[in-house]
């Protein structure tokens, strides 16, 4: 399995059969230019997580690839006229022979005072890859690698630890950081405090990596 982060949560996976795109949101950059894509999966609605402005671009330039969102996304993806599939958690499908289950079902809580939002997270390879999108779900399945978010209105430092601990991965891949000025303060506090078996392996921006 191949990695790339494009920066915030959006990363491509490659699999011997499938190559994947999860989250391309405003915060992102380098994957509009990507071509052979087999899905673009949506783990929920927020602008940093689908950018509405470049997605039907990058649809029409890969169309062989299939639309998947969360049930929030449905009605964002009809405005911009998109084809897509509702994943609901406990849906399971393949896409190029590659096996996706779908857990989770909504956002971590921002604040009391703001509506929680629908958040799928995608299993992939039955285990191979996990990306829970804004949520702290643990899945059943064993994690080899886990994208983790880093920084967030919804987050604070010792959560994205102790949520570390419970997945418990071979590899944490540290995501959704763009919010942060300095994210490395965070990096190294994932690596001093991971689970014994874990590396923390922070990823250079939009070049492959094989884990």
């Amino acid at each position: 399995m191949q990695i790339v982060h494009f920066g915030h949560s959006c990363v491509l996976v490659e699999t011997d059969g499938a190559r994947l795109l999860f989250d391309p949101g405003a915060f992102s950059t380098g994957f509009e230019t990507q071509r052979d894509l087999d899905a673009v999966l949506i783990t929920h609605q927020h602008f940093d997580h689908i950018d509405s402005e470049k997605l039907p671009a990058l649809l029409e330039a890969n169309p062989g690839a299939q639309l998947v969102t969360d049930p929030g996304t449905a009605a964002t993806v009809e405005k911009l006229g998109l084809a897509s599939r509702t994943a609901q958690p406990g849906d399971a499908f393949e896409i190029g022979g590659t096996a996706v289950n779908v857990v989770g079902g909504q956002h971590a809580t921002i604040h009391a005072d703001i509506p929680v939002v629908p958040n799928v997270g995608f299993v992939i390879g039955h285990g191979a890859f996990y990306h829970p999108g804004d949520s702290f779900f643990v899945p059943d399945q064993r994690i080899d690698v886990l994208g983790l978010p880093t920084g967030a209105p919804w987050l604070k430092a010792g959560e994205a630890v102790d949520y570390l601990r419970a997945v418990a991965p071979r590899i944490a891949v540290p995501i959704h950081e763009a919010v942060l000025a300095k994210p490395e303060l965070h990096y190294g506090l994932f690596t001093n405090l991971a689970p014994d078996g874990t590396e923390v392996r922070v990823l250079p921006r939009a070049e492959p990596v094989r884990l």
